[in-house]
C-alpha cells in the first residue's frame, strides 16, 4: 500500500500509512509525533485533516471512471477530542458515487478505538 501513499507526497512526508485500499473502504492511519502538534502535545488539527483527505481522496480515486481525476471540492470536519499518544486510525467510505462527484466520509479514530473526527467531502470527477 506505500506505493498510493507515495502518489501524495505530502501524505508520505507527514508518515500516513494505508493499510488497505477498495472501492468500498480506504483504511490508514497517522502516528502521533511531537513535531505534529499543537500547543500542548495536541496532534494538530491540520494533521487529522491531512488524513482523512488523504484516505478520502484516495477512496474518491478507487470510484473514478477510467478517464477521470479528481480534486477535492468541499470539506466538513467535526473534531471531538485530543489525540495526545498513539495512533490515529481513519476509515474512509462513499456516501455517493455519481457522474460528476463523489461524497466520501471519513471517520478517525483513537487507539482505543473513541471517535476523533468525522470528515465529509466532496470530490469533482473531473474527465
Amino acid at each position: 500500500m506505500s506505493e498510493l501513499v507515495r502518489e501524495m507526497p505530502f501524505a508520505e512526508r507527514l508518515g500516513i500509512a494505508v493499510e488497505s485500499a477498495t472501492r468500498d473502504e480506504v483504511r490508514g492511519g497517522l502516528d502521533w509525533a511531537e513535531d505534529l502538534c499543537t500547543a500542548g502535545g495536541v496532534l494538530h488539527g491540520g494533521a487529522l485533516v491531512t488524513l482523512a483527505d488523504s484516505l478520502g481522496a484516495l477512496c474518491a480515486f478507487l470510484n473514478l471512471p477510467a478517464d477521470a481525476s479528481t480534486a477535492t471540492i468541499e470539506s466538513k470536519t467535526n473534531f471531538f477530542r485530543a489525540v495526545r499518544s498513539g495512533r490515529v486510525s481513519g476509515r474512509a467510505r462513499p456516501l455517493h458515487v455519481g457522474r460528476s462527484s463523489i461524497v466520501v466520509q471519513t471517520e478517525l479514530a483513537d487507539d482505543e478505538g473513541r471517535p476523533v473526527a468525522v470528515v465529509i467531502q466532496t470530490q469533482a470527477v473531473l474527465r
